[in-house]
C-alpha cells in the first residue's frame, strides 16, 4: 500500500473521533487562506486537504502530526537537531562538572596566610590561576573582598566614560587633575580585587600581589593630591609655596608610602604589630597630607566663611568614611569579638573594602562639584594645569613605583630559582599533609 494510500486509511479510520491526543500543524499548501501554524481544534482528523473545485485529486498540505512527519524522512533531520542541541548545551554542562577548590581550616595552611578572627575558608596555600580564579564564584573567606572591589571598579568606570562624553580631556588642560584621579580610582579597585583572588598561588606571589595592592593604593594618594591642589585648595592658599610644591611632596609620599608598606611585609610573621602599624602609617601620612587643604576649608566653613557648601557636603562624607576605613584596618572588628562566625561574610576586610569605596564615591563628587563651581575663580587666579604636572607627574610616580615594586620582589623571585629543592620539600610538607589530614578526618 502506498503512502497516499496509507494516510487515507487512517484519515478515515479516525474521523469518527471527538478528539485526538496531539495539535496537528497548518504547514504550507493549505487552501483557503487558512495561516499557517498549531490548529486550534484539538478534534481535528489525519486526513488529506482537498484541492480547490475542479482541480482533480487532493494535494498534500503538509498537514500531518509530528509522528507522521518522521514517516517522511523527518527522523533524520529530528536525530540531526537533537544532536546540535546536544552540542549547544555541552558547555554548561562542563561548566557544571568543574571541581571546585577545596576549603581548609586555619591551622591546615601556613601562617602567612592566617588572619586574624578567620577560622575557616581558605584556599589551598598552592593554588593554580585557575583554582584561584574558580574560588572567585564559590564562598570562601576571599570571594567577598573580591567583589566589594571588583564590581565598584566597573561603577567608577562608568562615571569616567559619563565624564568624558561631558568633557574634553584631550585638549582642555583644567580637567586634566580629575583625569588622573579617575583613572586612579578605576585602578586601584581592580589591583585589590586581583590581589586577592591570586593571592594563594605561593607564599611569594602572596607577597608580590599585595606589593601591587600597595603600589596602586599610594598612586591613588596621588591622584587625591593632584586633585585636590588643583580643584579643593583654598582661595588664600593659592600661589603660596605650599601650593607650588603640593604635588611634588604628594609624589615623595608615594614612595615613601610604597616603600614602607611593601617592607612591612617582610616583618610580619616575627613582628605582627610593628608590621601593622608601620603599614598604617605608610597610608595615614599621605591621607593626611593630601586632606590638609580640605581640613583647612572646614575649619573657614564652620567659622562662617563658607564657600562651595554641597562640595563640603560630599568632602565631608568622605572624610567619615575614610576615618571609618582606618577603623576597620586596624581594630578586625567583628571576627576579633567572635572568631570563626564572620569568615564568609561580615568581616572586617568586607567592611574595610565597602566603607573604603563609598568614601572613594563621595571624594569623587566633591572633587567634581569644586571643579565645575571654583573653575573661573582658579583660573583667573591661579596658573592652569599643565600636562607634566598632572599626566607627567603619573607616568613618572608609575614607573617609580614599579621599580619599588620589583626591588622588593625581586629577593622572593629570586629564591625559587635558587633554592627549587627545598622549596619542593616545603611545599610537599604543607599543601599535600593537609589533603592528607582532611582525608584522615
Amino acid at each position: 500500500m502506498s503512502m497516499q494510500g496509507s494516510v487515507l486509511t487512517v484519515g478515515k479510520c479516525l474521523a469518527c473521533l471527538e478528539f485526538i491526543l496531539f495539535p496537528v500543524w497548518r504547514g504550507i499548501g493549505l487552501s483557503g487562506g487558512v495561516a499557517a501554524g498549531w490548529s486550534q481544534s484539538w478534534g481535528r482528523c489525519l486526513r488529506l486537504e482537498p484541492n480547490s473545485p475542479g482541480q482533480g485529486a487532493p494535494i498534500p498540505a503538509y498537514d500531518y502530526p509530528v509522528w507522521l512527519v518522521l514517516c517522511r524522512g523527518g527522523r533524520a533531520r529530528l536525530e540531526e537537531v537533537c544532536q546540535r542541541g546536544r552540542g549547544a548545551i555541552r558547555l554548561p554542562t562542563e561548566l557544571l562538572r568543574l571541581k571546585l577548590p577545596q576549603l581548609y581550616e586555619n591551622y591546615q595552611v601556613p601562617k602567612v596566610f592566617r588572619e586574624d578572627g578567620i577560622m575557616s575558608g581558605y584556599r589551598h596555600p598552592r593554588s593554580s590561576a585557575r583554582d584561584c580564579v574558580l574560588s572567585s564564584f564559590s564562598m570562601n573567606n576571599e570571594t567577598m573582598n573580591i567583589w566589594t572591589h571588583f564590581l565598584p571598579t566597573w561603577y567608577f568606570l562608568w562615571r569616567f566614560c559619563a565624564l568624558s562624553w561631558s568633557m574634553n580631556f584631550l585638549t582642555d588642560s583644567y580637567t586634566w587633575p580629575l583625569l588622573v584621579y579617575m583613572v586612579l580610582i578605576c585602578i586601584y579597585p581592580f589591583t585589590s580585587s586581583c590581589a586577592h583572588t591570586f593571592s594563594t598561588m605561593s607564599p611569594e606571589s602572596r607577597h608580590i600581589c599585595y606589593f601591587f595592592d600597595y603600589g596602586a593604593l599610594s598612586l591613588y594618594s596621588l591622584g587625591c593630591a593632584i586633585s585636590y591642589g588643583h580643584y579643593v585648595i583654598p582661595d588664600c592658599w593659592v600661589n603660596t609655596f605650599l601650593h607650588q610644591h603640593f604635588v611634588p611632596i604628594a609624589v615623595g609620599n608615594t614612595i615613601f608610602c610604597t616603600s614602607l608598606s611593601c617592607y612591612s611585609r617582610f616583618l610580619e610573621l616575627q613582628f605582627p604589630q610593628r608590621s601593622k602599624v608601620l603599614r598604617t602609617g605608610a597610608f595615614i601620612v599621605p591621607f593626611i597630607f593630601d586632606t590638609v587643604p580640605l581640613f583647612y576649608r572646614i575649619l573657614l566653613c564652620v567659622g562662617g566663611n563658607c564657600s562651595s557648601s554641597g562640595a563640603l557636603s560630599s568632602h565631608c562624607y568622605h572624610l567619615l568614611f575614610a576615618f571609618l576605613t582606618c577603623f576597620l584596618f586596624t581594630a578586625h572588628l567583628p571576627e576579633r569579638l567572635a572568631p570563626g562566625r564572620f569568615d564568609y561574610i561580615g568581616h572586617s576586610h568586607q567592611l574595610f573594602h565597602v566603607s573604603a569605596v563609598v568614601g572613594t564615591h563621595f571624594q569623587m563628587e566633591g572633587v567634581i562639584a569644586d571643579m565645575m563651581t571654583r573653575r573661573k575663580w582658579l583660573l583667573t587666579h591661579g596658573a592652569a594645569p599643565s600636562f607634566l604636572g598632572t599626566v607627567g607627574v603619573l607616568v613618572l610616580s608609575f614607573v617609580l613605583n614599579l621599580g619599588i615594586i620589583g626591588v622588593f620582589s625581586a629577593p622572593l623571585l629570586w629564591k625559587p630559582w635558587h633554592s627549587a629543592p627545598q622549596q619542593h620539600t616545603a611545599a610537599t610538607a604543607t599543601a599535600p599533609a593537609t589533603a592528607r589530614e582532611l582525608k584522615e578526618q
